[in-house]
Parts: C-alpha cells; structure tokens; sequence
C-alpha cells in the first residue's frame, strides 16, 4: 500500500511542475530537442493523412510519402539522435534525428508497406524531412 501512495505522489508531483512550469510530459521525458521532435512529428502525420502533402520536406530531400491512408492511425514514438551504424541506408542523407512511428495505418493488410520511421535534418530553420523508413506488415493476425 506504501508503494502505490509513493506512485501516485510522485505521479502527482510531476504532473504539479509540469503545470506550474509549463513544460509538456514530452519535455521532461525526452529533453527540449527530444520533445520538439515528436511535436513536428505529430505535425507531419497530421499533414500527410489529410492531403498527403508537409511543408516539412528538406530542399534536397526526395522521400516517398506514400498516400494520406498510409498516414492515417499513425503517431511519434520515441526520438533519439541519429545512428549511423544502425540505419546505413541514411547515412548519405547526413540527418541528426530518428523517430519510430507508433500504430498502424487503419487501412494496412498482410503484405503492405508503412512508414514506420522518419528521419530529420536540423537546419537554420529548424527540422526538415530527409527520408522515411518504410516497413512490411508480415502477419496481420
């Protein structure tokens, strides 16, 4: 009972300082950058569900999208900075970021591919779209 009642102050106590502060749950998981990651994310999904299309996309960028159906289910998972030893295909893309996407497309069968990756570049202007990992759904059960 102890446990449970330390739990919940604790839980307690953090969501009073996120509030008192002003700093999201994001932000006090993942840092600033981290936090800041997931919220263009989360644009980025939003965007490409509705008309397929994002402001996001670097100028030197050529990223398949794929259709807003893909899109549609999806949302951020968790940042971190970029590993080169685990995504060699990005490599010659330079990007700083990697963001797993969490769920599925609503409209996915055995067989489909979805974005389950996406990769930023930090700029002047803040992030850009350098590419998507795409992933093959293997059994829909």
């Amino acid at each position: 009972m102890k446990v449970r009642r330390s739990f919940a102050l604790v839980g307690f106590a953090v969501a009073c300082s996120t509030t008192l502060t002003g700093c999201s749950v994001d932000t006090l998981i993942w840092g600033a950058d981290g936090a800041r990651v997931i919220g263009t994310t989360e644009n980025l999904i939003q965007d490409l569900a509705k008309d397929g299309t994002t402001d996001l996309i670097c100028a030197d960028a050529e990223v398949d999208l794929g259709t807003p159906k893909d899109w549609d289910g999806l949302s951020a998972g968790e940042p971190e900075r970029f590993v080169a030893e685990f995504w060699e295909l990005q490599v010659p893309l330079d990007p700083n970021w990697s963001i797993n996407l969490e769920g599925l497309p609503i409209s996915l069968t055995q067989g489909s591919e979805y974005p389950g990756d996406v990769f930023y570049r930090e700029t002047d202007d803040g992030l850009c779209l350098i590419d998507v990992g795409w992933n093959t759904l293997v059994d829909a059960g």
